[in-house]
């Protein structure tokens, strides 16, 4: 029997990258599956795709997130799942720069309503969608939200807020008995439309800028999106019945040690 039979998942910013690719797996196990995303040509596309249905969000928006509490209840759906996974870096979405000391405060506040607003928000849909049944809600948070990131000071916070944030929710869905867990995904190095803006249309230089990144990672090479919804289709399922307010790291051993590859045994 595949893995989400009988399960139902509303996934956000899952027009492409990670989003999709979780959206693709919840439906090869067997998930009913909507599609969310603010772009919706590429959304709709998606969801076609996956013969799924799409739902337009705008994460930071509370209205949005009403609307589709009025929808899933009108269209009867038995949800049981939600994955907060819409974010972004606001590299390039916001002006800069975006260091601690000279950030621009509109920028700090978009990143923050998108990542961290639209994932409190979306726990608290899902907790009122889910409270009937159980369930589960999954966290996009990164590694960016354990260690600091001088040059994207704004996104590792608003990704520290969804790793804790994530941690009461499922302390509060526990005291409430709700028998909803709560668990974050913390990817890094995941090789997604993301980073275009930062390594360029050049191949040979692309390329190059991968190599450099992937000599950080002690696994030797960056992840996919697919790492990333295998993980998720483990937290939404009934194998993690008994894991809540937990993390997984999907970074090929970055935080497991120094940014370095580890050395062969004697050397230094």
């Amino acid at each position: 029997m595949p893995r989400l039979d009988h399960h139902t998942a509303l996934i956000t910013g899952a027009a492409r990258g990670i989003g999709a690719a979780i959206a693709e797996a919840f439906v090869r196990e067997g998930a009913q599956v909507i599609v969310s995303d603010i772009d919706d040509d590429a959304g709709q596309q998606t969801a076609d795709a996956l013969d799924a249905l799409y739902f337009h969000l705008d994460v930071a928006a509370e209205g949005d997130w009403a609307a589709f509490e009025h929808y899933a209840a009108a269209e009867r759906l038995p949800l049981t799942v939600v994955v907060n996974n819409a974010g972004i870096t606001g590299l390039g979405e916001t002006e800069g720069p975006y260091d601690p000391e000279q950030f621009h405060l509109d920028a700090w506040r978009r990143v923050m309503a998108v990542n961290a607003d639209g994932t409190a928000l979306g726990c608290r849909t899902a907790l009122r969608l889910l409270k009937a049944r159980g369930g589960s809600i999954i966290n996009i948070s990164s590694r960016s939200g354990v260690v600091g990131i001088p040059g994207a000071a704004a996104y590792a916070a608003s990704k520290a807020a969804i790793r804790n944030h994530t941690k009461s929710v499922a302390l509060y869905a526990a005291e409430q008995g709700y028998h909803i867990r709560c668990n974050s995904l913390h990817p890094a190095a995941i090789l997604t439309p993301m980073w275009d803006a930062m390594l360029g249309d050049d191949p040979s230089s692309r390329q190059a800028a991968l190599d450099v990144v992937a000599a950080g990672i002690p696994m030797g090479h960056l992840g996919t999106p697919d790492d990333v919804a295998h993980a998720a289709v483990f937290l939404a399922s009934d194998e993690s019945r008994y894991i809540t307010g937990s993390e997984i790291t999907i970074d090929g051993g970055i935080l497991a040690g120094a940014s370095a590859a580890p050395g062969k045994r004697g050397e230094d």
